[in-house]
C-alpha cells in the first residue's frame, strides 16, 4: 500500500511540475509586439518632433495622432496577416481531408512510414497507423501534425490577434503622452515614464520566456532609449535645416 501511495504521489508531482505554457495562442505575440511598438514608436515620434523645436501642443498632437494611427494600423495588419495564414492552413487541411477520403489506404501507409522513419518497428507502425486511421477526424489531426506541423483545433484567431494588438499598442503609445495630458510642461517626464514602461514590459515578457527579468527589461530599455535618442538627434538636425 505504501508503495502504491508513493507512486501515486510521484505521478501527481510529475503532473503538477510538467505543465507547459501556451506557445501557440494568437494573443501573446501581437500583444507583446504591440506594447513594445507603441512605446518605442510613439516615444521616438514625440522626441523627434520635440527635437525639431516644435511647440508642446504639436508634440502632444503628434503623440495622440501616432497612438490612433498606429493602433488601427497594427490591428488591421495583424487581422489580415493572421486571417491569411489561417486561410492557407485551412486550404491545406482541405487537401489532406480529400486525400484521406479518396485514398485512405495510401494515407494509412504514409502514416505508418512516418512512424517507421522515427524508429518504430514496421509491424507496430502499421498497427498504430491502422488504429489511428479508423476515425477520419482523428486521422486528419494526426496527418496535419505529422506532415504540416499544425494542430487543426488550435489555429490562431484573427480577431484575438487584432484586438490584442490594438489594445496593447494603444496602451504602450499612451505612456509618452500621459504626462502632457496630466499637465507636464517638459519632455523629460514623458521620456522617463516611457523608459520605465519599456523596462517593465521587458521584465513582464521574461515571465513567459527563459530570460531573466532584469536582462529582458534592460534590453528593451536600451533599444527604446536608443531609438528615442536617434530620432531626437534627427529631429534637431532636420529642424535646424528646415528652419
Amino acid at each position: 500500500m505504501a508503495i502504491i501511495e508513493t507512486e501515486a504521489a510521484l505521478h501527481e508531482a510529475h503532473r503538477d511540475n510538467h505543465t507547459h505554457r501556451d506557445v501557440n495562442g494568437g494573443w501573446l505575440r501581437p500583444a507583446v509586439f504591440g506594447a513594445m511598438d507603441g512605446l518605442v514608436s510613439n516615444l521616438a515620434l514625440m522626441t523627434g518632433v520635440a527635437g525639431g523645436t516644435a511647440s508642446q501642443h504639436t508634440v502632444v498632437l503628434s503623440g495622440l495622432a501616432g497612438l490612433a494611427a498606429g493602433a488601427f494600423s497594427m490591428a488591421a495588419g495583424e487581422y489580415t496577416s493572421v486571417a491569411s495564414q489561417r486561410e492557407l492552413v485551412e486550404a491545406e487541411l482541405d487537401v489532406e481531408r480529400r486525400e484521406l477520403k479518396k485514398h485512405p489506404q495510401d494515407e494509412e501507409a504514409e502514416l505508418a512510414a512516418l512512424y517507421e522513419a522515427r524508429g518504430v518497428e514496421p509491424s507496430l507502425a502499421r498497427e498504430v497507423a491502422r488504429q489511428l486511421s479508423r476515425d477520419p477526424e482523428q486521422a486528419l489531426e494526426i496527418h496535419a501534425r505529422e506532415e504540416l506541423g499544425i494542430d487543426p483545433g488550435d489555429l490562431p484567431s484573427p480577431m484575438v490577434a487584432a484586438v490584442s494588438s490594438f489594445g496593447s499598442f494603444a496602451l504602450g503609445a499612451l505612456l509618452p503622452v500621459l504626462p502632457f495630458l496630466l499637465g507636464a510642461g517638459a519632455l523629460w517626464p514623458a521620456v522617463l515614464l516611457a523608459l520605465a514602461g519599456l523596462f517593465l514590459c521587458g521584465a513582464v515578457v521574461a515571465k513567459v520566456t527563459a530570460r531573466t527579468w532584469w536582462f529582458s527589461g534592460l534590453r528593451q530599455l536600451a533599444l527604446g532609449g536608443a531609438a528615442a535618442g536617434v530620432t531626437y538627434a534627427l529631429g534637431s538636425l532636420f529642424g535646424t535645416a528646415v528652419g
